[in-house]
């Protein structure tokens, strides 16, 4: 049996259009690349943003493992059910214990265990638990039970994202960041055999001002009035990377950059 393992972490899906055009590439680039394991950041998957058991399970069916969140993950109470009742839908670990749902989970496959840490950054977001201490305790917590920890850092700043993959280098597997929908150029495998990449990009509309019609982007940078944000039609992408983890040793191997 080989023994590597590959992963798939699609950037944030946004609304229907993300969720239509992560069912027509997914299946297809999943055998492409030979993936075992995808992890989907659905946080904005329900249109007008947050997440709905529909968008999740559309998510699911189009051939996800595991959703991740971010700062949206609690915007829609009627999900907060489904939250809490999935062990394959995680929400930021650094909202606490009292919040509905769980900040990581470890996904079996059979022939290899994978545990998924989903963390908030709080540079010019949330003022939440510090997420380099959270992720201290998540990695107490799985290091005995798991030998490939993959991190989805849901953040704004891109320093925070950069000092987070430092942090851990050596100590989870994979880092990717989310949030800011803009794929970065530079990912990398750390000195420690950590895969990085700053962020995913996302999965939506290509003309787009992060997933917002320009036209509305525009009038609320221009006058700062209130402005309902639409997604708008047309030409979407999908965004992520795959991620090559070395079986026994949890270490990375390669990482490579998609965008279809």
């Amino acid at each position: 049996m080989d023994n590597t393992v590959r992963i798939l972490a699609v950037g944030d899906v946004v609304s229907s259009c993300g969720c239509e055009k992560l069912r027509k590439e997914l299946p297809s680039l999943k055998k492409s690349k030979n993936i075992d394991l995808c992890i989907v950041n659905g946080e904005n998957s329900a249109v007008g943003n947050g997440m709905t058991a529909f968008s999740c399970e559309h998510i699911f069916s189009s051939g996800a493992d595991v959703i991740t969140g971010g700062n949206h993950s609690f915007r829609r109470r009627e999900f907060y059910d489904t939250l809490e009742n999935s062990f394959s839908i995680i929400r930021p670990y650094n909202y606490g214990d009292g919040a509905p749902g769980m900040g990581c989970t470890v996904i079996d496959k059979g022939f290899f265990r994978v545990g998924v840490v989903n963390l908030l950054g709080t540079a010019f977001m949330e003022n939440l638990r510090n997420p380099f201490e959270c992720i201290d305790e998540v990695i107490d917590k799985l290091k005995d039970e798991v030998k490939i920890i993959v991190l989805d850092f849901h953040a704004e700043a891109t320093a925070e994202k950069r000092a987070m993959g430092f942090y851990v280098d050596g100590r989870v597997s994979a880092v990717f960041g989310t949030h800011t929908h803009i794929q970065t150029a530079d990912e990398q495998i750390l000195p420690a055999k950590t895969a990085y990449i700053t962020d995913l990009g996302m999965t939506g509309p290509k003309n787009s001002v992060i997933g917002v019609k320009p036209e509305l982007a525009i009038e609320k940078m221009k006058t700062n009035l209130p402005v309902r944000f639409e997604n708008p039609d047309g030409e979407c992408e999908l965004c992520g990377a795959v991620f090559e983890i070395d079986k026994k040793s949890g270490k990375a191997l390669s990482v490579e950059r998609i965008k279809l």
